[in-house]
């Protein structure tokens, strides 16, 4: 007969569960507070369908600021102040100094995206075309893009791949934590346009690709870059981010067919392409992980 958990075991156990869940609460309800103020400003009266199809710049800064912050704060409360735990162990202080590891995190991203994008020419008719203005705005645009991006990834890694990672991998172990927190990963962008099954299980493949970044020797470096560089590569080349259009001048990127392929609207994350793509770039992190041991 088996003995029940001893109130000794229930205790860490329990106390995980409430750091995380109170993690998520806490920046949650700092976001609200700190959005309200900025919404009308941010928002200019969209709606958030409207808001959710065509994101204004000034709204993805925005809120990707105000998540960065809130979320930031509540790791340094729960993480830091309630359980105590270093940079260290929170993967910002990491064997590879940060700008290296951000450096290598980039490639990490850059690679795949562009990969992606240039299989769909090659297998699925997917072709660039001129689309007015320069190559000067376009360089200059791709330089705002990666600006107003950055808050973005890095809010949603201090979510997914941050302090909840890190608990939930002390508490259930690394794999199951990995795979569970990149299923909310992807649950997270549920509502985005265009959205697909396919975009979905591509999107925790993606959880799954950042999550190995994020315990390489770069830490939270490393995944950081490696979700930048994805996301303005796909920007920068043209082509939905997750569903979401990004008007670049001097270029413009037809997708291609069929759809369950390319991704279709939803861009390369939504289709078989990008599968394989992400597959491989998971694969090949997780062998340079091995060699290098954090």
């Amino acid at each position: 007969m088996t003995e029940p958990a001893s109130p000794r075991r229930q205790r860490p156990v329990l106390r995980a569960i409430g750091a995380i869940v109170g993690f998520f609460l806490l920046g949650f309800v700092l976001s609200a507070l700190l959005l309200w103020p900025f919404a009308p400003v941010l928002t200019r009266g969209a709606t958030p369908a409207e808001l959710a199809a065509h994101p204004p710049a000034l709204f993805v800064l925005g809120q990707g600021l105000i998540l960065m912050v809130a979320f930031a704060a509540a790791t340094w409360v729960v993480g830091v102040k309630a359980l105590g735990l270093s940079a260290g162990e929170l993967r910002w202080r990491t064997p590879l100094a940060s700008a290296r590891g951000f450096g290598i995190g980039l490639v990490l991203g850059i690679l795949p995206a562009a990969v992606a994008m240039a299989t769909g020419v090659f297998a699925a008719g997917a072709t660039w075309s001129h689309d007015g203005g320069s190559f000067g705005q376009w360089v200059s645009q791709v330089g705002l893009t990666l600006l107003f991006l950055a808050p973005a990834a890095l809010s949603e890694e201090l979510m997914f791949r941050g302090l909840p990672m890190v608990v939930a991998s002390r508490l259930i172990g690394r794999g199951a934590a990995v795979v569970l927190l990149s299923v909310l990963f992807a649950f997270a962008h549920i509502q985005n346009p265009d959205v697909t099954a396919a975009g979905i299980g591509n999107i925790v493949l993606a959880g799954i690709f950042l999550s190995l970044a994020f315990f390489s020797r770069g830490g939270m470096w490393t995944a950081f870059g490696a979700h930048l560089g994805w996301n303005v590569t796909l920007a920068a080349l043209a082509a939905p981010v997750s569903g979401t259009p990004f008007d670049m001048p001097y270029i413009d990127y037809h997708m291609g067919s069929p759809a369950w392929l390319t991704g279709g609207a939803f861009g390369p994350e939504g289709g078989l392409i990008g599968t394989g793509v992400l597959a491989l770039a998971t694969v090949l992190v997780a062998r340079w992980n091995r060699k290098e041991p954090t």
